[in-house]
Formats: structure tokens, C-alpha cells, sequence
């Protein structure tokens, strides 16, 4: 992902590029791993040593703000964002607390912009459990015993 693009997002959602702005962008174009604010500031902070958290988490709250990223609500302890901003689902795994998009599963109710009468700005789905490779490792130890 290169930094044109990122301006390229960020103008379309009327965001002004600045070189942090445009740094944070560029990660969550570039890691699907849904970071948290300390996760971005961890990845950035060596190349932009005037970075701090705080200017991270201000970023990220504006971008979910403009509609130009994601922000994940998985519980009160964990706020994570993703860049794609297309209409997908999220499963949070409770044993490794990795955090994977859905698209099979994609369900008209995350492209609804009306229900019941009410405006919807926002949806979220996402789904809690175990995920498949904690499964296999736990289905693998239980057959080494």
C-alpha cells in the first residue's frame, strides 16, 4: 500500500492528510490483523519519534468518525480497527484473542441502511468462540496424550 492511496482514503472521507495521519493509514491498509491504538503506536512510533499514543488514538477515533476505517468493539478492554471499511463480519477468538473478518457470511443486515423505520449509520456483527487453529492445536494435544 503506498502513501498515495492512503491520501486517496483519507481526502475521500474529507480527512486533511498529515505525515501522522497519513503513517496511520498506511498501517491499517497494511495489517489485517484489526491493531489496537497500542499496536499501531508500537509499529510507528520507531519511524515517527514525535508519534505518541495519544495522537494515535485521537487519529483512529477521527478515522472511524469520516467513516475512512473501522472501529471493533469487542468487550470494554479491547477497541481494535480495521481498514476495510466494506460491509463484513468479525470473529473474536476468547483463547487467542485474534480478531478475523467474515465475508462468506455476509448478511443483509450489514448493507441495511433502515430498519424498522430507524436510520442506520453503523452496523457490527461479530461473533465470540474459539477459533479453528485453537481448536486443532486443542484437538492435537488431546491426541499426543
Amino acid at each position: 500500500m503506498n502513501q498515495k492511496e492512503a491520501i486517496t482514503r483519507l481526502t475521500e472521507h474529507g480527512i486533511k492528510p498529515s505525515v501522522q495521519r497519513i503513517a496511520i493509514m498506511q498501517y491499517l491498509l497494511t495489517h489485517f490483523t484489526h491493531p489496537t491504538v497500542d499496536d499501531v503506536y508500537r509499529g510507528l512510533c520507531s519511524k515517527i519519534p514525535t508519534l505518541s499514543r495519544t495522537t494515535v488514538y485521537n487519529t483512529l477515533r477521527m478515522f472511524s468518525e469520516h467513516d475512512a476505517a473501522q472501529m471493533i468493539t469487542i468487550d470494554d478492554h479491547r477497541v481494535c480497527y480495521d481498514g476495510n471499511v466494506e460491509a463484513h463480519a468479525h470473529f473474536y477468538c476468547n483463547r487467542c484473542r485474534k480478531v478475523y473478518d467474515i465475508f462468506d457470511e455476509v448478511s443483509p443486515l450489514l448493507s441495511c441502511k433502515e430498519i424498522t423505520g430507524h436510520q442506520v449509520s453503523d452496523v457490527q456483527l461479530y461473533y465470540k468462540g474459539v477459533c479453528k487453529e485453537c481448536l486443532e492445536k486443542e484437538s492435537g494435544k488431546e491426541t499426543d496424550n
